[in-house]
């Protein structure tokens, strides 16, 4: 189960950091909070996107199965 937690983490991990991004661009911007909240959702969504592929590989290994790569 550690791959799988750490490859949560790694997700988790993506999508704070485009959260603490953002705001840090729309406190240095604030006309601009709305175009910049969008791109940053649409970051956090290719992120969480990204992380399936490893998510699914890792679970497969954690329980015993083949990864993809192999």
């Amino acid at each position: 189960m550690r791959r799988t937690l750490i490859e949560v983490f790694h997700i988790a991990v993506g999508v704070f950091a485009t959260a603490f991004l953002a705001a840090g661009a729309v406190w240095a911007l604030p006309h601009a909070a709305d175009t910049i909240w969008a791109v940053a959702y649409g970051v956090m969504v290719v992120v969480v996107a990204m992380g399936i592929r490893p998510l699914r590989d890792a679970w497969r290994s954690d329980h015993g199965g083949r990864s993809l790569d192999e």
